[in-house]
């Protein structure tokens, strides 16, 4: 790495051109500039001046780094100019949930996108253990996940929950709902789906209920907004965060079943320990918060 005040010393040395002048722009003396000048020919190992008299011109070298000089200057000017501005209507976002937290937080995120033309969010849905590595590795800037991490470099804010639903098709409603009856109708998996009646069912059906692993399966889909679409048309049931039944287009043909046992995931919100978050991720952390919110009060 070069040194960054040689450099600059250097730069202003050629925009300059004379030594004393450089020395007087650079509150140094004369030999000050001398000094550094020598010690940035020792850096790169070759000359960067040619001196006649009292001038000097540029050796080949001498002109790369003056260049890159110039090219850093410029570079560290944009870089102070965007912090300062720091436009929550500017710059690139990226933001991890569920898919089915994905499907209702996208069409709040859309106008945004078009009132702003210089602001990009990337929105992905994905796994918890995703979305906590991402945060974790620099990936994603804010994440929503159901527990709190509890990690020394992640900040979490609880800011919301939302019920975990046992959906059966509107049309094809029992008065009691059993567990011999969902094992005749079978589960629409999913992803996270094992871990939903992992949860959910050990708590409601404790005598009957032998492991997620022993469920029997109608069908597999890894799309979030498919899953309910079988259960719709009357195949099987499945699991789903009260936010993947919201988001499905025809919501009149699915029944969430009320359990004796309810369980609610709390939804954590996600950042880097100790980084200011800019106006932009200020910005759409607060409409995750609103969002998650509302799903508390359904």
């Amino acid at each position: 790495m070069l040194n960054a005040t040689w450099l600059e010393t250097f730069t202003v040395l050629c925009e300059t051109g004379h030594f004393t002048q450089a020395a007087r722009k650079l509150a140094m003396t004369q030999p000050g500039v001398s000094q550094q000048l020598r010690k940035l020919e020792d850096q790169v190992g070759q000359s960067l001046i040619s001196q006649h008299g009292k001038t000097f011109s540029l050796t080949p070298t001498g002109e790369a780094l003056f260049a890159l000089g110039q090219q850093r200057r410029l570079e560290e000017q944009q870089l102070r100019d965007a912090i300062e501005a720091d436009d929550p209507a500017r710059g690139t976002a990226h933001i991890a949930c569920s898919g089915a937290f994905a499907m209702i937080l996208y069409p709040e995120l859309a106008p945004l996108m078009q009132a702003s033309p210089e602001l990009a969010i990337h929105l992905h849905a994905a796994p918890q253990k995703t979305v906590l590595n991402g945060v974790l590795g620099r990936h994603f800037d804010l994440g929503l996940i159901s527990n709190d991490p509890a990690h020394p470099r992640l900040s979490a804010t609880l800011v919301g929950r939302e019920e975990l639903c046992l959906v059966l098709p509107a049309s094809d409603l029992p008065n009691v709902v059993t567990f011999a009856d969902l094992e005749a109708r079978g589960f629409i998996a999913h992803p996270d789906g094992f871990a939903y009646a992992d949860d959910l069912f050990a708590l409601n059906f404790p005598d009957e209920f032998k492991g997620a692993d022993r469920l029997r399966l109608r069908g597999y889909l890894n799309q979030i907004s498919q899953i309910p679409a079988p259960v719709a048309d009357g195949t099987g049931y499945t699991l789903l965060p009260k936010s993947g039944v919201n988001a499905f287009r025809q919501p009149d043909r699915l029944a969430v079943v009320n359990l004796p046992q309810p369980i609610y995931q709390d939804l954590w919100l996600i950042q880097r320990r100790g980084r200011p978050l800019s106006a932009r991720l200020q910005r759409l952390a607060a409409v995750m918060r609103e969002l998650a919110n509302k799903l508390s009060e359904t």
